[in-house]
């Protein structure tokens, strides 16, 4: 089975994201230009947040208990 390239598209997509900013605040796009930039970071910032979602639940933590490693679910703590 391959390998998912997560990390890989993570990386792109903000990247790609951070292009897009850069575009839109040198001011030297049009307004069609600039409404397409907005709605394609849109959905770049939504395809990372579900991938950082994704990851956030497949942490896991370490721990000993009674000599033996054994990992657990990852709970942030809430603010």
């Amino acid at each position: 089975m391959p390998r998912k390239k997560k990390t890989i598209d993570f990386e792109q997509s903000l990247q790609k994201l951070e292009s897009l900013v850069n575009q839109m605040e040198q001011g030297d796009l049009s307004l069609e230009e600039s409404l397409q930039a907005f709605e394609k970071g849109v959905g770049l910032t939504r395809e990372c947040q579900n991938i950082l979602a994704e990851a956030e639940q497949k942490v896991q933590i370490l721990v000993e208990s009674g000599g033996e490693l054994k990992t657990e679910p990852f709970t942030p703590e809430e603010e």
